[in-house]
Parts: C-alpha cells; sequence; structure tokens
C-alpha cells in the first residue's frame, strides 16, 4: 500500500509554494544580473544552487501534492506574477477618488417585433453632477441607439478620439446573431464603451451623452440634427479635401500619423495572432480529451500497469480542464482587448483624416483669399475662422492623445499581465499534477523494491 503524507498539511503546501517561489525569483534575478556585463556572482550562484537542491529535495520526498478528491493543489498567492504592480495604480486610485459619474450597462433583453429582433441592455447611472437633476437613471438602449451617440459625439469633436462601438455584425456569429456569448461579448464592450466617455474630461460633459443616460424615449432627439442635404454637403467637402490633399503635415502629426499605422499593424497581426493561437489550444484540448480515455482503456488490459496508466489518466483529464479554464480566460480578456484596439486604430485613422481636412480647407481658402482681391473681407473672415479652427484642432487631438496613450498603455499592460497571470496559473496547476503522479510512483516503486527484499 502507498504510503501518504497528508497532502492539505499547511506546512507542506506553504513550503512547496516557498521553495518554488524564491527558486524562480533568484533564477530570474541571476539572469537578469547575467545581462550586465563584467560582473561576478559567485555567491549568487551558490545560493541558486542551494535554493534548488532545496526545491528538487522537497519534491522527491512529498507523496502527493493534490487534494483528496485528485484535484491539483491551488496556484500560489505568492506566484511571481503577483509580485508585479501596475506603476499607474496609484493613479488609478486617484482617478477612482475624482470620478462622479458612474454607468452601467448589465440585464440585455431580447425584443421581437413583426419587423426586426434586437437587444435592450440596461444603462443604470449614478452621479453627482450637479447638471443632472437626479443623482440616479435608469433606461434601455438599443445598439443602434450607441451608435447615435458616438456619432453624435464625432460630429461634435471631430478631432477627440471617441471609443470605438463593437463592430454591428460578426461574421462567425451571424448564424446564431443573439447567443448568450455575443450578447454579453457585446454588453461587456458598450459597458466599456460608456464608462471611457464617462471618464473622458470633455466628452462625458456632452449633452448628446447626459441625454442618452437620462432620456426614457430617445427617439425625439435622434430626430434631431441636420438634414439629408447638410450631411451631404459635408461628405462632399470632405472629399474635396481629401482630394485635394496637404501642402505638408506639421513634423508632429506626421509622427503621429507614422505611429497610427504602425500601431495599427502590430495590433492587427497580434489580434490575429492571438485568435489563431485559441484555437490550436482548443484544438489542444479535443486531442486531450479523446487522449485520456485510450490511457483508461489501455489500463483495463494491463493488469500490471492499471494504475499508471489510470493515473495517467487521470493527469490527463484534470490538465484539460485546466486548459479549457485557461482558455475561457484568454477569450473573455486578452482577445477582447486587443480587438478593441484594433478598431481603435480605425478610429485614429478617422480623426487624424478629419484633423487633415480642417488643415486643407484653411489652406484653400488662404489660397483664395491670395488670388483674390474681391470679396477680400468675406474670405479674411473665413480664413481668420479656419484659422482658430485649425489651432482649436490641433490642440484637441494633441491633448486628448496624450489622453488615449495613458488609457491604451493602461488597458493593453492590465489585460497582457492577467493573460501572463493565467499562463502562470496554468502551468503550475498542470505542473503541480504531473508532479503528484510522478511522486506517487516513485514511492509505489520504492515500496514494491521493499516487498522483493
Amino acid at each position: 500500500m502507498m504510503a501518504q503524507t497528508d497532502p492539505t498539511s499547511d506546512s507542506n503546501t506553504n513550503l512547496f509554494y516557498h521553495l518554488r517561489k524564491n527558486h524562480v525569483k533568484e533564477k530570474v534575478n541571476l539572469r537578469l544580473k547575467d545581462s550586465t556585463p563584467g560582473t561576478r556572482r559567485p555567491a549568487e550562484n551558490t545560493a541558486h544552487r542551494s535554493s534548488f537542491l532545496r526545491f528538487t529535495d522537497f519534491t522527491q520526498k512529498a507523496q502527493n501534492t493534490s487534494l483528496p478528491d485528485g484535484s491539483p493543489l491551488p496556484n500560489s498567492p505568492s506566484s511571481m506574477v503577483n509580485q508585479y504592480r501596475l506603476e499607474d495604480d496609484d493613479e488609478g486610485k486617484e482617478d477612482a477618488n475624482t470620478k462622479d459619474i458612474f454607468v452601467t450597462v448589465d440585464h440585455p433583453e431580447s425584443q421581437v417585433t413583426a419587423i426586426e429582433t434586437f437587444i435592450l441592455y440596461r444603462v443604470v447611472t449614478r452621479t453627482t453632477r450637479s447638471d443632472f437633476d437626479s443623482s440616479e437613471y435608469e433606461v434601455r438602449r438599443r445598439y443602434q441607439d450607441f451608435v447615435w451617440l458616438r456619432s453624435k459625439l464625432e460630429e461634435k469633436h471631430p478631432t477627440l478620439i471617441v471609443h470605438p462601438l463593437p463592430e454591428k455584425f460578426v461574421m462567425k456569429g451571424m448564424v446564431e446573431r443573439f447567443n448568450d456569448d455575443f450578447i454579453e461579448t457585446r454588453r461587456r464592450a458598450l459597458h466599456r464603451f460608456l464608462n471611457k466617455i464617462s471618464e473622458h474630461p470633455i466628452l462625458s460633459y456632452s449633452q448628446h451623452f447626459q441625454v442618452f443616460l437620462t432620456a426614457q424615449d430617445l427617439a425625439p432627439h435622434r430626430k434631431q440634427g441636420p438634414g439629408f442635404l447638410s450631411r451631404m454637403g459635408e461628405t462632399v467637402r470632405a472629399v474635396a479635401n481629401s482630394v485635394r490633399g496637404l501642402r505638408s503635415r506639421p513634423e508632429e502629426f506626421a509622427v503621429m500619423q507614422e505611429y497610427v499605422d504602425d500601431f495599427s499593424n502590430k495590433m492587427c497581426c497580434m489580434d490575429k495572432v492571438s485568435q489563431r493561437i485559441i484555437k490550436e489550444q482548443r484544438e489542444y484540448v479535443d486531442d486531450l480529451k479523446q487522449y485520456s480515455p485510450t490511457y483508461a482503456r489501455w489500463g483495463e488490459l494491463e493488469e500490471e500497469l492499471t494504475e499508471p496508466l489510470k493515473g495517467v489518466a487521470s493527469c490527463v483529464v484534470q490538465c484539460s480542464k485546466e486548459a479549457e479554464e485557461h482558455i475561457q480566460h484568454l477569450s473573455e480578456v486578452l482577445v477582447p482587448a486587443l480587438h478593441e484596439y484594433v478598431l481603435c486604430a480605425e478610429t485614429l485613422k478617422a480623426v487624424m483624416r478629419r484633423r487633415d481636412n480642417i488643415q486643407a480647407e484653411f489652406e484653400a481658402k488662404n489660397e483664395a483669399l491670395l488670388t483674390r482681391k474681391a470679396e477680400q473681407e468675406a474670405l479674411q473672415e473665413e480664413v481668420d475662422v479656419l484659422a482658430d479652427r485649425m489651432e482649436q484642432a490641433n490642440n484637441s487631438l494633441k491633448g486628448d492623445w496624450v489622453r488615449w496613450q495613458h488609457s491604451m498603455k493602461t488597458d493593453l499592460r492590465s489585460a497582457f499581465i492577467s493573460a501572463a497571470e493565467k499562463n502562470v496559473e496554468y502551468y503550475e496547476k498542470c505542473l503541480a499534477v504531473w508532479e503528484s503522479f510522478l511522486v506517487s510512483q516513485r514511492a509505489e516503486a520504492g515500496g514494491g523494491q521493499e516487498d522483493v527484499a
């Protein structure tokens, strides 16, 4: 019979993770120091070997690293990744303390009419702003209402970076466009959209944003606005400006444009790679699910190997469960964050185009002023207005650019650290599963040798 120590012993568990953490941290520190030329580290190498030997000795002496029900030990709360801390944590806490409007998107409900089927989301707002008549509002909004809000914000503030909405249609979800996963993914994206606006120093004070959050019926407000001919005229003017082009883009905006193009390419690449990785990991999990029964059936045929083969089958099952949880986490955290900033890159390109159109219109009017002496006064007024508009557009974009970059870095850093944390947790759990199996087999082999003797 296999002798086992108590796997739930606090001292064994704490010592196991303490040694593992110290071993990993010392190994990382040594690698970092190795990158510094001309540095000698005999003492550190000795400490590293000593830590490794203590860690190896403990794992060999441990009889079982799994819980009584066969599940692996939980991930260490002192895991190395947990030692990382965002540089902007304090800044984020300060922002949270000064925030005066909180928006939640939840409780999606399907609505069916004779013409269409759509989803209504509950939007709950809590605020302390004096601009609002009440401190709490609750309204129902559909996706098209969010589209209206975003278009109004872009129309009013053409050179501010308005956070993107999720796409209206997702090709892979077209068969079941309103399944639970699709609805939940969209709800999260809409929630982030409204919270990004609520945190913006200018957009959060927009009258359209306030109407969106407070009006029970949005239809009358959606009907207001410029007519079709007016919108068509603006479109034609924008196309003409883009065709005419710029004489020269200011250097700071040329650098900005280059950054946007590069950022867009990188985010698209990362989005595609992450999607491919998850697809391959799902195929890997499917293979694991077929792998485990094979060992179980093999164990039924080999009496002498029954227990080891059943142990391998059990380890494969546990690892497949951890892999599924790992995939789920990446699908819910990393992939949406990357895809969100793919859409952000397109938003940035649109903002840069609108800024360029303002400059192109200013240059055209300025040229006309120089060539036409008649109506010079009227043209001068138009030039002055456009000069002010261009300066305002440049200042708005530069200010919002800094704010957007800070937000982008925080969002992506959080997503990457969360994914790294889950990777460490996943591999630690799988490692514990296989270590438990190896230790049990060593103990059984040792017991068999004693019986023979």
